[in-house]
């Protein structure tokens, strides 16, 4: 029997804000190595006979995955949410959009496994079970009593795993002792394995207000580039439910392996810094940093010089326009910040100072009342959309590579050091035709500045368009 790899790339990944924010969450950082999550996620599929893939995103995250999996020789179906509703009805999708009756293997895009060979031995060992209808999750054989995971209470033997007695939510420290010691639970993480039509067939049976709303949704799947876009205003009446709640805690054929195979959902940045390779005090440190009698810390640097002095069990994060200190202790609490962030309509707790876009990236180099500037880097071959702005006019200058600009009524070249003025309410369109990347500098001047102050006439990757 076929396998398809579904692999859950939704979320906003707060928790390890400032360096994972909503418009650029954990799952596509490398946090833990070169890859990012997702990449590693599914290079941890090589080892397994999988005949295809479905990743499920958000629609504003879309370029992230088929850029990323791309990178790695590894597109497949690209499904797009326009808003998440949890993972019963994103597997639902994808088992209504999955060719035939495969076995479906479930994974989140943002968790670390560090034992591949033990991870693919418990897939296998789950293959069966699938085979004969149950549906298999996967039990972390816990290393510790821990607060932050749900767990999954054993039952009755079943071949090469047990019957699923109870599923239990985060427990007390106290109740997390007792079920450690009792060797009964597992940690619940959140990966599955079971026939397309076994998952259809019981979340209809305990949850078919979820099933009918997808099925209508994929009723209008349409391919869209790389991605398949579905019926959203059917999708939009779709309740918001987990596999466990929606399926798993009810049905009778629920079957946990045990996985002892180093998994982490890296959760916190105490998380990270359980899973980090660190000094002979106890210490990460990544990126341009010193350290003077620092003990038991995580210190990651991605732009100034972080200098950490006579400190210990600390968090410090820098990136290009925040600076997080926390103590370990407390790095829960970092949620409690972005909520704040929000609150006060600023801009960090979703965008990084360095925004990517699918034909590339900008920083925010500097800002006033009145400007803006900008480094932007166009990669060869990709084109920004036909534009035109009400409110600011626009200065660029070539730094390197080559440019084609539209400029009102005139199309030409521009090499480096080479510059154009774009007035206010000219049409215009940035395109890179060469085989290196483009990066020019771009200063905005003018009333509003706000990334909303844009009018297309054409774009390419499928962005809402006006007629010119």
């Amino acid at each position: 029997m076929s396998i398809c790899a579904v692999i859950m790339a939704g979320g906003s990944g707060t928790r390890l804000w400032p360096l994972s924010r909503a418009n650029h969450p954990k799952q596509f950082l490398a946090l833990h190595g070169s890859e990012s999550m997702l990449q590693a996620t599914m290079k941890r599929l090589s080892s397994l006979e999988i005949d295809s893939s479905i990743t499920i995103c958000n629609e504003e995250h879309r370029f992230f995955v088929a850029e990323q999996l791309r990178q790695i020789d590894a597109l497949g179906a690209i499904i797009l949410e326009p808003e998440g509703r949890n993972t019963a009805p994103a597997v639902a999708l994808a088992a209504l959009a999955a060719v035939g009756d495969p076995l479906l293997l479930v994974l989140a895009a943002d968790h670390l496994v560090e034992d591949e060979l033990a991870f693919t031995s418990a897939v296998n060992k789950a293959i069966p079970l699938a085979e004969e209808g149950k549906l298999v999750t996967f039990g972390v054989v816990a290393t510790s009593p821990h607060e932050g995971y749900g767990y999954i209470k054993r039952g009755a033997e079943k071949s090469s795993g047990y019957a699923v007695e109870e599923f239990v939510e985060k427990p007390s420290l106290t109740m997390a002792k007792e079920y450690y010691s009792s060797g009964k639970y597992y940690w619940n993480s959140g990966m599955f394995l079971f026939k397309a039509s076994r998952y259809l067939e019981e979340l209809g049976k305990f949850s078919p207000e979820i099933l009918r709303a997808c099925k209508y949704a994929a009723e209008g799947f349409q391919p869209d580039l790389d991605f398949l876009r579905m019926n959203t205003d059917e999708f939009y009446k779709c309740p918001s439910d987990s596999i466990d709640y929606a399926v798993m805690e009810k049905t009778a054929d629920a079957v946990v392996i045990p996985m002892d195979a180093g998994w982490s959902d890296i959760g916190s940045w105490s998380s990270l810094w359980d899973v980090a390779q660190k000094d002979e005090n106890q210490n990460f440190a990544r990126g341009d940093t010193l350290l003077h009698q620092v003990k038991n810390s995580y210190i990651r640097a991605d732009h100034n010089l972080v200098a950490a002095i006579g400190v210990e069990d600390l968090v410090i994060v820098s990136t290009k326009d925040c600076l997080m200190v926390a103590h370990k202790d407390h790095v829960q609490d970092v949620k409690i910040i972005v909520d704040k962030l929000k609150s006060e309509s600023r801009t960090e707790w979703e965008l990084h100072r360095e925004v990517y876009r699918p034909w590339g990236k900008y920083d925010s180099i500097d800002n006033g009342d009145r400007y803006q500037a900008k480094l932007i880097t166009v990669n060869p071959g990709a084109k920004l959309s036909v534009q035109m702005h009400h409110h600011r006019a626009e200065h660029w200058v070539v730094v390197s590579g080559t440019a084609k600009v539209r400029n009102g009524d005139n199309t030409f070249l521009l090499a480096e050091n080479e510059s154009t003025y774009i007035p206010v309410g000219v049409v215009h369109a940035l395109e890179n035709p060469g085989k290196v990347k483009l990066e020019l500098i771009e200063v905005q001047v003018g009333a509003y500045l706000g990334e909303d102050d844009i009018v297309r006439f054409d774009d390419q990757y499928g962005r809402e368009t006006e007629k010119l």
